[in-house]
């Protein structure tokens, strides 16, 4: 199974079981991080856990913190395998003057992602159309759009990018969800979680890896096959993107 997008640097004490779960359920698992601190803990996690693959991102909520010395970002972003989570924020984050600080800091990642090459995975949340117009023109391998909630008029735009979409828990709930889901293509789909905190958002309690087993069973429901099949497919979606990002598995 493939959780594409989870914080593993959030389970805290509850971290054996997370991996535990990664273990047991085969789960290949792109780990996020959301700042610089982040990213060093989680490379500490992906030590010996060959399924989890460690990405450097700085999340739009943090991009304040960084943008007056971008120098910060130098070494990780020369040495991270893969980039995320980053992108822009409109949504929760109103302060025009911060939404500028997310783009400065989201373009430098969009920068390093076209010169060496590198899978991105971004957030949206608000600014979808601003983020796809950042996206447009650039040479990206492997785009991965996580837990898209925006217009669906833009998919197809994103899709000709050559994006790919992730599908996490909010597909027991919520119709936009289903449509978007619908509306992919069978090669363009991806799972996630966004572990810990995407279960305890929507149902009040902390949320692991193997609930990655409900997206999956949602998903071949609505697209009418069995879940073995959706599976396989999304596994084969992973290993495609993996692959156009330069990420050995």
């Amino acid at each position: 199974m493939i959780d594409a997008h989870l914080h593993l640097d959030r389970f805290e004490d509850r971290l054996p079981e997370a991996l535990s779960q990664i273990g047991r359920l085969s789960i290949r698992a792109l780990a996020v991080s959301m700042d610089v601190t982040s990213y060093e803990e989680t490379l500490q996690i992906a030590e010996g856990e060959p399924l989890v693959i460690p990405a450097f991102g700085v999340h739009p909520w943090e991009a304040y913190r960084y943008v007056s010395d971008l120098s910060a970002l130098k070494d990780p972003l020369e040495n991270a395998i893969a980039y995320g989570e980053i992108g822009l924020d409109y949504h929760f984050v109103r302060d025009e003057s911060r939404q500028a600080d997310q783009r400065a800091v989201f373009a430098m990642f969009l920068d390093a992602a076209e010169a060496k090459g590198r899978l991105i995975n971004v957030h949206t949340k608000g600014a979808e159309k601003a983020v796809l117009d950042a996206l447009k023109g650039r040479s990206l391998p492997a785009v991965i759009v996580h837990w898209y909630s925006g217009p669906l008029e833009l998919v197809d735009e994103f899709l000709d990018l050559g994006a790919y979409f992730t599908v996490g828990l909010d597909v027991l709930r919520s119709e936009l969800i289903r449509s978007l889901a619908v509306r992919l293509p069978a090669d363009r789909l991806l799972t996630e979680t966004d572990n810990p905190g995407a279960w305890e958002w929507i149902a009040g309690e902390i949320g692991f890896p193997s609930q990655i087993e409900f997206v999956e069973q949602v998903l071949a429901d609505i697209w009418g096959m069995e879940r073995n099949e959706l599976s396989r497919k999304v596994e084969e979606n992973f290993a495609r993107v993996l692959q156009a990002g330069s990420v050995t598995i």
